[in-house]
């Protein structure tokens, strides 16, 4: 697994190849060396004119400028309206931006409180949810859940990707019982998988931060999250230290490995007796059934107990 992001290793291995150190390439941009060490390191994500100065004097082929230069635009700070894209192009274009910056990541770290993280996703369940807002045709629907489907393949890949839910959102019924069933036995699965961590925070547990949204962190560099009226990307430092705070603090309330597995089994075993109603009905009332002599047993008045004194002498 890569120890730096894409942008920051592609940079950092451009300059050695064209023979350069950090300083020297300070010295071009008209920036500090500094800088030049915090992009390299991504905590930075650096302007466009940056990386098409960086890109020229490191002479990178056009393909590679290109690549780093659509690497950029995906972490862009403005605001996408989310219905302007389903409108004019379709979700299935944010999907894509979003793999791709997961794409360029070497740490992924993603929660949600109301629904299965897009890449923990299965395809029935994404069906339910791109469903949902009726806004989407048939041919972008099948656009959407493709680009989705896309997206999980990076939990095969071994990249550091952690995935904390609320109970809240598992137990948010997308589709049908049976959907559900099967999408908590995928997040079991998905959490034996080598560099991916699943955390759940039940619902017994009491907490004193509520988070709005989900949202996601790419390494330290970026950071998207969603409402109803638009995703937005932050990479101002700032934003990106607040939202790593947060991640902290639920990381922290977060059950973990063979715990979290017991949550969900749980809370399957609850889908899958809502999937044959009439059998969960039958055995609540046969365990609210007793044999009449146990009922009479329970309802005798206790025996009467003599008591003796005994004076001795």
């Amino acid at each position: 697994m890569a120890d730096q992001d894409w942008i920051s290793s592609t940079l950092r291995s451009l300059r050695k190849a064209a023979g350069l150190n950090a300083a020297a390439a300070a010295q071009h941009l008209g920036t500090s060396t500094r800088r030049i060490s915090n992009i390299e390191t991504g905590r930075f994500v650096p302007r466009d004119d940056e990386i098409q100065a960086l890109a020229e004097l490191y002479h990178a082929s056009p393909a590679v400028r290109r690549q780093l230069r659509q690497a950029i635009s995906d972490l862009s700070s403005e605001p996408p309206k989310a219905r302007a894209i389903i409108a004019q192009h379709g979700a299935y274009k944010m999907q894509q931006r979003i793999g791709r910056a997961e794409n360029e990541s070497a740490r992924i770290r993603s929660f949600q409180p109301c629904m299965i993280i897009g890449t923990a996703q299965t395809p029935a369940y994404m069906k339910a949810v791109f469903t949902g807002s009726g806004d989407l045709t048939a041919a972008d629907l099948e656009k959407s859940i493709a680009a989705r489907v896309a997206r999980a393949e990076i939990l095969g890949t071994g990249r550091d990707v952690t995935l904390i839910q609320t109970e809240g959102a598992l137990r948010w019924q997308a589709g049908n019982p049976a959907v559900m069933a099967e999408q908590l036995a995928h997040l079991a699965e998905i959490s034996y998988r080598p560099g991916v961590r699943v955390g759940i925070i039940p619902w017994t547990t009491v907490v004193s931060r509520f988070p709005r949204s989900g949202f996601h962190i790419f390494d330290s560099r970026a950071v998207t999250a969603a409402t109803d009226a638009a995703t937005t990307f932050y990479t101002d430092p700032g934003d990106i230290t607040l939202y790593e705070k947060l991640w902290g603090e639920l990381e922290a309330l977060a059950s973990w490995d063979a715990e979290a597995r017991g949550h969900l089994e749980r809370i399957a075993a609850d889908y899958r007796r809502l999937q044959n109603p009439r059998e969960s009905l039958r055995a609540l009332l046969g365990s609210l059934r007793r044999p009449a002599h146990d009922v009479i047993r329970q309802h005798r008045p206790p025996a009467r107990r003599e008591v003796v004194l005994v004076r001795i002498v």
